[in-house]
């Protein structure tokens, strides 16, 4: 444990440790710097407030702070709090003696904003193509990168990333339903003034064997949401640090290859 018993206490419920602190230092900074930025101009409409990165004309240098510089500087705030936070994760875990999966899975999370503001802006030459720190700038942002590549829901790494989120909100409504048909049942059959007894996970395996012929188990679908969303998260990066680095075509056309199967002629 870094720095030993000096950090090892909690506020509220919550427990701080050494990268608790490095969080609320990176998050303090990483605020003041946005509001900062907000002061700048040229408005303080919420929506319209944005912090954008530097003109591609600085390359991968520092730019100054009113143009781009306060965008650099808040990138590695954002990333030391999130690592921070992945890492106080960590040392609960070995607190507690239980397995990583926690930040393990957040550190996925983190792995799809780090590829958006600093691997694909490093494979492409300058971090003026990060997304802007902003609500209607970043929803404008992700239009244009879409139009850039001619039809973005083209892109076969795209098509997995929705597919896994989708399925993901599929998976936890079925999981939080069951869960709760089953811990508050209907009234009882013999008397309908009596709430049903509470049922047990014999009864959830059985509906969905009734229903889909299979029931994954109380661990298999922690297991499966698991895995669907850390998928989903994944895919995302990939979908677009794929798109630049390393196909700059419009996304239609990479399916060609589809059209000159053999099998068609």
């Amino acid at each position: 444990m870094i720095g030993g018993d000096l950090f090892d206490f909690w506020v509220g419920p919550f427990y701080v440790g050494f990268f608790g602190v490095t969080t609320v230092f990176f998050t303090v900074i990483g605020v003041a710097l946005i509001v900062y930025g907000a002061a700048l101009g040229p408005t303080w409409n919420i929506w319209r407030i944005s912090i954008a990165p530097p003109d591609l004309s600085y390359g991968l240098y520092m730019a100054p702070l009113a143009e781009g510089g306060l965008w650099q500087i808040i990138t590695i705030c954002a990333t030391g709090a999130f690592v921070s936070w992945a890492l106080r994760e960590v040392e609960i875990c070995r607190k507690l003696g239980i397995g990583y999966h926690v930040p393990v899975a957040f550190g996925v999370a983190i792995f799809a904003y780090v590829t958006l503001v600093v691997f694909r802006p490093l494979l492409l030459g300058a971090w003026g193509h990060g997304f802007p720190y902003g609500i209607f700038s970043h929803l404008d942002w992700v239009s244009n990168v879409g139009y850039q590549y001619l039809h973005f829901h083209y892109n076969p790494a795209h098509m997995l990333a929705i597919s896994f989120f989708f399925t993901t909100t599929l998976a936890l409504a079925m999981h939080g339903g069951l869960v709760l048909s089953a811990a508050n049942p209907g009234r009882s059959r013999t008397d309908s003034r009596q709430q049903g007894t509470v049922k047990t996970p014999e009864w959830e395996d059985t509906f969905f064997r009734d229903v889909v012929g299979y029931s994954i188990g109380t661990l298999g679908i922690h297991r499966l949401g698991l895995l669907l969303a850390l998928n989903a998260a994944f895919w995302s990066a990939v979908c677009i640090v794929i798109s630049g680095p390393f196909w700059t075509k419009g996304w239609p056309q990479w399916w060609n290859w589809w059209l000159d199967l053999p099998f068609w002629s």
